[in-house]
C-alpha cells in the first residue's frame, strides 16, 4: 500500500483577511486540515485558538526553517476562503511573497484540485485587472464559487457564505 493510499485525504484551506473568515470553523468540519493563513488574517480576523484546537495542527502563516520538517502531508486539494482581491491578483501574477501565495502558486502548478470562494466587493470585483485575475486562474483549472460581497440585502441581513459550497468544488474534479 502506498503512502497515499494509506493516509486520509488531506486538505489545506488558506485563509484571507476578510470579516467573513471569523466563521471558518465551517468549513473545518471533517476529515484532515491543516490552516494557512496570510500574515494579515492572523491579526484578528478568526479565532486561531479555536481553529488551532479544531484541527489539532498549528496554523501556518509563515515560511518555516531550512531544515524543519513539513508541518502538513501535501495536499490532495485545496480550498482558498475568503480569497480577497490581493490575493487572487497576486496569485494569479505569480508573486509567492506570503507562505499562503507560495503554496497556492506550488499547487496550481502539482495539479493539485484548488476552489476558491472569493469576498470581494463590487468595486473590486469590476476592476479589470480582477477580472483578468479570475480568468487566468480559471485557466489553470482553478474552481471558484459564487462571488460574495458582504454587501447586505434589501432586508439588511447579510447573505451566507457558501463555506460548504468549497468543498463540492473540489470534488467535483
Amino acid at each position: 500500500m502506498t503512502e497515499q493510499a494509506a493516509r486520509k485525504p488531506f486538505l489545506y484551506v488558506v485563509v484571507c483577511a476578510a470579516g467573513i473568515a471569523a466563521d471558518v470553523s465551517k468549513l473545518i468540519t471533517a476529515g484532515e486540515v491543516g490552516v494557512i493563513a496570510t500574515p494579515v488574517a492572523m491579526n484578528g480576523f478568526f479565532d486561531t485558538a479555536a481553529v488551532e484546537a479544531q484541527t489539532g495542527r498549528p496554523i501556518r502563516s509563515a515560511w518555516r526553517a531550512p531544515g524543519e520538517p513539513r508541518p502538513f502531508p501535501a495536499p490532495d486539494a485545496v480550498v482558498v476562503a475568503p480569497a480577497t482581491f490581493n490575493t487572487v491578483n497576486k496569485w494569479a501574477a505569480g508573486v509567492a511573497d506570503t507562505l499562503a501565495l507560495g503554496t497556492l502558486c506550488e499547487a496550481a502548478g502539482l495539479g493539485v484540485p484548488i476552489a476558491v470562494l472569493p469576498c470581494v466587493a463590487d468595486a473590486l470585483a469590476s476592476h479589470p485587472a480582477y477580472r483578468d485575475s479570475l480568468e487566468r486562474l480559471r485557466g489553470m483549472g482553478v474552481r471558484f464559487g459564487q462571488p460574495y460581497t458582504g454587501e447586505p440585502d434589501a432586508d439588511g441581513g447579510r447573505p451566507e457564505f457558501g463555506w460548504g459550497r468549497a468543498l463540492d468544488l473540489v470534488e467535483r474534479g
